[in-house]
């Protein structure tokens, strides 16, 4: 089981033909309110790609709970761990331009209020994978990750939004996920090296955990297991980008989760993540396990492991 303990949001969007200038009025051309959240898009990206998931969480008594909430209950996740709260429920306020790029202000409402105590014990046994994001406060986050190392679960965690990492929070992690401004941020807080393969193959020595940083187009780099693997994303029309990154890292958990090798993982991600780009929205556009699993199969082998040097 893939367990979520993260942010769940109503995204807010409007597209526009490019994004605004500091002090810039625009007109857009659509707008929509839709499920959203860190959190919650991983979720959602884990179950499509085949994973049982329980997500915990927060949301208020206001009229946005029910819609925020509603991608996750149409996907089949478990929301047993979900608590309503006396705040508004999260919203992010996205601009999404012509080419598919996206500027995003978060107001977090109710995830600022998520408690770790809602993953039941239970849940967090040695088979099960336990993934965060950063848009839930940093304490409860730690808290969440000592409760599943000390029951044998795996802690995955996209440091994301980017911010210097607590030692610890690293100190219990598996797997790292990052893009490559988060990685920056955290290795310049550790003195590491700003490149995505160098910070990779420094935080894994360092650390011990498996370090993904994906670079949008050009794919990825990761560092697992003393090995180094590079792959390019796949070529895709990109109609908005909004929500990639968390399929990428939603799909990375499932496959892990049903103890894919690092190569057929990364592989699902990267397939996740491009097909993603190819649709409007976030959840709406996160991929099922079949469309991962064809594409995927294509990107495999640019996926292989070589030694670490």
């Amino acid at each position: 089981m893939v367990v979520v303990f993260g942010s769940v949001n109503l995204d807010l969007v409007a597209r526009v033909e490019r994004l605004p200038r500091a002090g810039e009025t625009l007109a857009g051309a659509s707008f929509a309110a839709l499920p959203g959240g860190k959190g919650a898009n991983q979720a959602v990206a884990a179950r499509r790609a085949g994973a049982r998931v329980l997500f915990a969480g927060a949301v208020g008594t206001d009229a946005f709970a029910d819609t925020a909430l509603a991608g996750l209950a149409a996907a089949g996740v478990d929301l047993s761990g979900v608590r309503r709260v006396g705040v508004p429920t999260g919203v992010a306020l996205i601009h999404v331009d012509a080419r598919g790029e996206n500027c995003i202000t978060i107001v977090p409402g109710a995830n600022a209020l998520a408690d770790a105590d809602t993953i039941p014990d239970v849940a967090l046994d040695p088979a099960a994978i336990l993934l965060l994001q950063l848009e839930v406060p940093v304490a409860a986050v730690i808290t969440a990750a000592r409760r599943a190392r000390a029951r044998g679960a795996r802690v995955l965690l996209n440091a994301a939004p980017a911010r210097p990492l607590p030692a610890e929070l690293m100190a219990t992690l598996d797997v790292l996920v990052v893009n490559e401004h988060e990685a920056r941020a955290i290795g310049e807080g550790l003195g590491l090296p700003p490149g995505a393969a160098e910070f990779a193959a420094a935080f894994h020595r360092r650390f011990g955990c498996a370090v993904v940083v994906t670079l949008g187009a050009s794919g990825l780099v990761a560092a697992a297991d003393g090995c180094f693997h590079a792959a390019p994303a796949p070529t895709v029309d990109v109609v908005d980008s909004t929500g990639a990154g968390d399929a990428f890292t939603g799909a990375l958990a499932a496959a892990l989760d049903r103890a894919a090798g690092w190569q057929r993982a990364l592989a699902e991600g990267l397939a996740a993540g491009s097909l993603a780009c190819m649709a409007a929205g976030a959840q709406a556009a996160l991929p099922d396990a079949a469309a991962i699993a064809d594409l995927a199969a294509t990107l495999e082998g640019n996926c292989g492991a070589r030694p670490l040097r």
